[in-house]
């Protein structure tokens, strides 16, 4: 009886510890988007300074 909490201790971890990579892989995916786009404005603001 005492072993019980322990495998649902463990799942409920590697839940967690799951949805906290995939969070962390879409902060990174957007923050990589982010950054391009910024480069393209910066980009297109230089070639077309007079």
């Amino acid at each position: 009886m005492a072993d019980e909490p322990e495998p649902s201790l463990e799942q409920r971890r590697l839940a967690q510890e799951t949805k906290d990579e995939r969070q962390v892989w879409i902060f990174l995916a957007y923050f990589l988007f982010g950054i391009h786009i910024v480069a393209f404005i910066m980009i297109y603001a230089v070639r077309h300074a007079r």
